[in-house]
């Protein structure tokens, strides 16, 4: 795994240079002044270096997919490991562009079961601009690389926490993605409908692919349903709800917008914001927010549904004192 601090050095002035903040004037002005960065080389020598892939192609990785200049760079370097690990063997798409993350579609190894994998990789971290993530924070530890708790023995991360360091910021951007490939092993392995989890690098996540050669699996919000079908898959969401509550987490973002629908079927996806029911005193609200946007989608389609009280029985049957119960009823 790449050193973290090199991993900083290298795009702090790549992102000085794209931060998409910087037209705006509003914005620049309520941000707090901090210190300029000085580079060792010249900016636009160091914007050249990442451009160029020729270290992150060593081996023969070469993508079908062409991604922009400065999008070449991060995108084969946080792949790279997957590529390594004889888990892909091309990136053959894009999938999904967003403010957080992007998704692409990776030809498989033949090692693999599958076609096809998704890459999930997050964008460099001043491009990140996750909503109100103190509120999901509530409660949670961070974790290392390697999805493990952060604790007090841990010093040297600790103090890079309280003083808000460059490498203090890329670990409050690993402890999101590790979340999310937390949540997905445990969720995968409860049953729930979520992509399989296959690998993690300091950057990307991979896993399965919902789709095919010609596209991938849309949002649920660009499906029209018929009523027997709307019926069916609301009480599949409401399956995969109750299965995140009896592992003691709540989605965070839940959505039509971040269902995928393939072949009637469903797969809830973006876990990184995942908020703990036990520790987190917003989660009641959290959950019902999730409810609500779900049962938007679903009164379109026909089914007779009542948020409000569906998050009351739910958070009462599984709040912080719950007893044990079967969610797959």
């Amino acid at each position: 795994m790449p050193n973290m601090n090199n991993y900083l050095d290298e795009y702090d002035d790549y992102l000085e240079q794209f931060d998409p903040m910087q037209n705006d004037r509003q914005a620049r002005r309520k941000r707090k002044a901090k210190p300029r960065h000085q580079p060792k080389k010249a900016e636009q020598a160091i914007i050249e270096e990442i451009a160029d892939t020729s270290g992150t192609l060593e081996g023969g990785f070469e993508t079908t997919y062409q991604p922009s200049r400065y999008e070449e760079g991060w995108l084969l370097d946080s792949v790279r490991s997957f590529y390594e690990q004889a888990l892909i063997t091309d990136v053959v798409s894009k999938v999904k562009g967003g403010k957080e993350a992007s998704v692409y579609r990776c030809l498989a190894h033949d090692s693999v079961e599958k076609t096809y994998l998704a890459a999930k990789v997050y964008r460099p971290r001043m491009f990140r601009q996750l909503r109100n993530d103190a509120m999901y924070r509530e409660g949670r530890t961070l974790l290392n690389a390697d999805g493990k708790e952060i604790t007090d023995r841990d010093k040297r991360e600790m103090r890079a926490m309280k003083v808000k360091s460059g490498f203090g910021q890329q670990m409050s951007h690993t402890s999101w993605l590790m979340y999310e490939l937390n949540t997905l092993e445990s969720l995968y392995a409860a049953g729930a409908a979520v992509p399989k989890p296959y690998a993690s690098a300091m950057n990307a996540l991979l896993m399965s692919y919902i789709g095919d050669e010609n596209m991938p699996a849309p949002p649920l919000n660009d499906v029209l349903l018929e009523q027997d079908e709307a019926y069916e898959l609301f009480d599949e969401a409401m399956r995969n709800i109750k299965i995140m509550l009896s592992q003691g987490i709540v989605h965070g973002d839940l959505s039509a917008y971040n269902i995928l629908y393939w072949d009637g079927q469903i797969t809830l996806i973006d876990f990184p914001q995942v908020s703990q029911v036990e520790s987190n005193p917003n989660a009641e609200f959290i959950l019902q927010r999730d409810i609500t946007r779900v049962c938007d989608y679903f009164i379109k389609q026909g089914v007779d549904c009542d948020a409000d009280q569906l998050s009351r029985d739910l958070w009462e049957a599984y709040g912080p004192v719950r007893d044990t119960i079967n969610y797959n009823e």
